[in-house]
C-alpha cells in the first residue's frame, strides 16, 4: 500500500490569502481611497462635460470626455492634461477639467513660471470667443469686462490654490525634517552624556583597583617576603583583579545595551562603603562620615564615594607616604566632601602609573551635573586638597 504525504493546509493556501486579516483590510482600504481620489475628479469633469454639451454626440462632447479621461494622469503629466483640457474650455466652455489640471500643474511643478503660463492659457481659453474671428465684434462694455474678470479670477484661483497646497506640503516636510533632526541631535547629546558618564565610572573604578594591585605588587618587589606573605599578597591581587573584571563586565554590558534597557552598574557604592574603601587603600587615613546613611539620593552618595576614591588614588600615585584626612558631613541640606593630604614624607616610593588628568575633570563634571561645586588645589604645606559640595537633601 502506498501512502501519499499530504501537504499542510497552510502551504496550499495562496500567499495573498495567508496575509493577516488586518493587513488585508488595510491594503483594501488604501486601494479604495486611491481609486476614489483618482475617480472623483474624473467623474466631476464627465458630469460637467455632459451638462455643458448635452447627451448628443458631437465634437464638443468628445473633447470634454477626452479632457475628463486625461485627468487620470494629472499628477504625473499635468502639462499634457492641461493641453488636452484647454480645447474643451475654448470650444464648449468646459470648466472643471482645465481648472483641475491647472491646480495640479501649480501643485506639482516647482517653477512658478510654468504655472503662470498655464493660468494665462486658461484665462484666454475662458475669455476668447469661439471662433476667434468673432473677437473684433466684442464691445468694450460692462459685460465684456465682467467676462474678462471672471476668466482671470478662475485661472488665478486655481493657480493660487495649487501653489498654496505645494507650499503647505513643503512646510510640513520641513517641519518633519526639523523634528527628525532635533530628535537625532537629542539622541546624539544623550549618547554623548552617557559615554562621558561611563568614561568617568570606568576611570574611577579601574584606576583605583589597578593602583591597589600595583601597590601590592610593589610591596612584593621591594621586600624579601616569606611564602606566607607571598600567598597572602597574591590572594589580595587576585581578589582585586576579579573585582576589577566584574566592574568592567558591568560597564561593557551597559555599552552593549545601546538602544535598549541598559542594566545598572551593580553594586552602586554608597556612603556606608567608605570605611571598606579606606581600610583597603593602603594609606594612613582618618575618616569622618555622617551618622545617618541613605539620607541623600543615590546619585549624591555615589558621587561622594567616587570623589573620595579618586582622591585616594591620586594620593597613592603621587604621595603614598602622606597622611590623608577625609571628612564627609552635611552642609545646608547638602553634602560636603573634604579630602586633604599632607606632603609626602618619602617613606614610600610613588607608583609609576600613567595619568592623563582625567580624574579631577571627571569629579568636577560629577559635581556640576548634580548642581554642586568642586574645588581642588595644592596646600601651603605641600599637600593637596579636594572639596566637593553636592546639594539636595533628598531621598530618591
Amino acid at each position: 500500500m502506498t501512502y501519499v504525504r499530504r501537504m499542510p493546509l497552510t502551504s496550499r493556501i495562496p500567499p495573498t490569502f495567508r496575509m493577516p486579516l488586518t493587513s488585508r483590510v488595510s491594503l483594501t482600504s488604501r486601494r479604495t481611497r486611491a481609486v476614489g481620489r483618482a475617480a472623483v475628479p474624473v467623474g466631476i469633469a464627465v458630469v460637467d462635460g455632459l451638462l455643458v454639451n448635452g447627451f448628443g454626440t458631437g465634437p464638443g462632447l468628445w473633447i470634454a470626455l477626452a479632457a475628463a479621461g486625461a485627468l487620470v494622469l494629472r499628477r504625473r503629466c499635468p502639462e499634457v492634461v492641461l493641453l488636452v483640457g484647454l480645447p474643451g474650455m475654448y470650444v464648449g466652455h468646459l470648466a472643471f477639467a482645465p481648472l483641475i489640471a491647472l491646480y495640479c500643474l501649480a501643485d506639482r511643478r516647482r517653477n512658478v513660471v510654468v504655472g503662470a503660463v498655464g493660468a494665462v492659457a486658461v484665462a484666454l481659453a475662458q475669455f476668447l470667443p469661439y471662433p476667434v474671428t468673432d473677437l473684433p465684434e466684442l464691445a468694450v462694455d460692462r459685460e465684456t469686462l465682467i467676462m474678462a474678470m471672471d476668466s482671470c479670477v478662475l485661472a488665478a484661483g486655481a493657480l493660487v490654490l495649487g501653489r498654496t497646497a505645494r507650499v503647505r506640503r513643503e512646510r510640513q516636510r520641513e517641519l518633519a525634517e526639523g523634528r527628525e533632526r532635533e530628535h537625532r541631535l537629542l539622541a546624539e547629546r544623550t549618547l554623548s552624556t552617557e559615554r562621558a558618564w561611563l568614561a568617568r565610572e570606568m576611570h574611577d573604578v579601574v584606576a583605583h583597583q589597578v593602583s591597589l594591585i600595583s601597590l601590592q605588587a610593589g610591596a612584593l618587589q621591594v621586600g624579601e617576603p616569606d611564602a606566607a606573605t607571598v600567598r597572602s599578597t597574591a590572594g589580595i591581587v587576585r581578589e582585586l583583579s576579579a573585582k576589577t573584571l566584574t566592574e568592567l563586565q558591568h560597564m561593557v554590558g551597559v555599552l552593549r545595551a545601546a538602544g535598549g534597557p541598559a542594566p545598572g552598574l551593580d553594586p552602586q557604592p554608597r556612603l556606608t562603603d567608605l570605611p571598606a574603601l579606606v581600610r583597603d587603600c593602603g594609606l594612613r587615613v582618618t575618616l569622618a562620615t555622617p551618622d545617618t546613611s541613605g539620607h541623600w539620593s543615590q546619585a549624591v552618595e555615589r558621587a561622594a564615594y567616587r570623589t573620595v576614591q579618586e582622591a585616594l588614588t591620586n594620593v597613592r600615585k603621587h604621595a603614598p607616604g602622606a597622611e590623608v584626612d577625609i571628612r564627609v558631613q552635611p552642609l545646608d541640606g547638602g553634602l560636603r566632601v573634604d579630602v586633604r593630604n599632607t606632603a609626602d614624607d618619602g617613606s614610600t616610593a610613588p607608583l609609576d602609573l600613567p595619568g592623563g588628568g582625567h580624574g579631577l575633570i571627571g569629579l568636577r563634571e560629577r559635581a556640576l551635573l548634580l548642581g554642586g561645586t568642586f574645588d581642588a588645589g595644592p596646600e601651603p604645606d605641600g599637600g593637596f586638597r579636594i572639596q566637593a559640595v553636592f546639594p539636595s537633601r533628598q531621598t530618591f
